[in-house]
């Protein structure tokens, strides 16, 4: 049993380990790098090797990046996207729960964005992949 004494050591401990295991898991992870706006940060898992891959080939790369058209262009809105995004991602790629091949988000979603204002993509037609 625990004595009242032993009992912030205890918890110290507890605090550090979490705190290591989280530490290493981001840097692992290449956290740092999904706060940018590098496109080589999408496939730090390697799902996404093939759209990359894509990208890179076309001519939609001299356009715009990835983040210009995945996500809010600015302010709060792109931190809370990016947030929300690295959690989803996260638990999805760790739990192997993602559908593969990996489908772009609906057309309706992205005009509904697209129409509110939240997201801004240079390409002027944008068409979804088929």
């Amino acid at each position: 049993m625990v004595t009242s004494a032993r009992l912030p050591l205890v918890f110290a401990g507890l605090i550090g380990v979490f705190a290591g295991v989280g530490a290493f898991t981001f840097g692992y992870a290449k956290g740092l790098s999904y706060l940018s706006t590098d496109p080589r940060a999408c496939v730090n898992c390697h799902v996404m090797n093939e759209q990359y891959d894509a990208w890179l080939k076309s001519g939609h790369r001299h356009a715009a990046t990835c983040v210009e058209c995945h996500l809010p262009a600015a302010g709060l809105a792109k931190w809370l996207a990016k947030a929300d995004h690295g959690f989803r991602h996260s638990v999805a790629f760790t739990l192997q729960n993602f559908k593969e091949p990996i489908a772009p988000e609906s057309p309706a979603s992205r005009v509904r964005g697209l129409a509110a204002g939240t997201v801004t993509c240079p390409i002027s037609a944008w068409e979804p992949s088929r």
